[in-house]
């Protein structure tokens, strides 16, 4: 192997089975935050999300549905509206998520992409998203289509998520609920089961390695670059700065 002059060695990490296992294991459910794309009445998004919060119930989670309705748009109010803190609030307690859009003109909903534009990257040194679990699913009123769980994904790898290999869309989802909102037996159900199941171990499997796993060479080296500036800024002001029991100049 050659050299690699351009790499610094002093935050380099050479990862390693030991720095994967947890300092500490959490023995409390997974909390598991679920999110959907429509504000209809009668929301087949929002069914299938209830749908899955059940199953998750069901393994053990602690699950919340975010109810989009008042919702502003993105940067058409400040970021204090209730809304957006309650969004906020509940993305940073999440440790999974679960994203459920219709497909509309082949792609994900505005109300969902909404919510997802309210999360930022980071709130000073918090990151709402990064490090956490996700599942993708979506509805259709047609065919079976991918075009909406393919965008979440792009989406979940923006905002730095752990997407899970498993997704779920669901064809004429009209066919697909009763009366009273609950999901028919079917093959559409059983996959359902098969990504929440598999979300669930997943985030068990991540949630107490979450910080090592997206920990990344390029941000340590400029984080500790900052650190190095703020210690000579701040170097130079006290150099500046009188002894102490100088009297200042009139």
């Amino acid at each position: 192997m050659g050299e690699l002059p351009n790499l610094s060695d002093e935050h380099f990490d050479l990862p390693d089975l030991g720095k994967l296992e947890p300092r500490q294991v959490s023995t409390h459910p997974p909390r598991i935050l679920l999110l959907y794309g429509s504000c209809r009445e009668r929301s087949y998004s929002r069914l299938l999300t209830q749908e899955a919060a059940r199953l998750l119930d069901r393994m053990g989670a602690e699950t919340r549905v975010y109810d989009p309705r008042g919702l502003p748009l993105p940067d058409s109010e400040p970021a204090a509206h209730p809304k957006v803190v309650e969004l906020r609030d509940l993305s940073l307690w999440s440790e999974g998520q679960v994203w459920c859009s219709p497909e509309r003109h082949g792609a994900m909903t505005g109300v969902f992409k909404s919510q997802i534009d309210w999360l930022p990257l980071e709130m000073g040194s918090l990151r709402p998203t990064q490090g956490r679990t996700l599942a993708v699913m979506q509805v259709s009123g047609g065919s079976q289509s991918f075009n909406a769980v393919n965008a979440l994904r792009t989406l979940g790898r923006w905002m730095r998520m752990v997407t899970i290999p498993n997704q779920s869309s669901v064809a004429k989802a009209f066919q697909e609920f009763d009366e009273a909102g609950r999901m028919r037996p079917s093959a559409y159900y059983d996959r359902v089961v098969d990504v929440m199941e598999e979300l669930f171990k997943f985030t068990l499997l991540t949630r107490d390695r979450a910080d090592y796993l997206v920990s990344r060479y390029s941000e340590r080296k400029e984080a500790a670059a900052k650190g190095e500036a703020a210690r000579l800024a701040a170097a130079a002001m006290a150099h500046e700065r009188p002894p102490e029991g100088t009297a200042k100049p009139q």
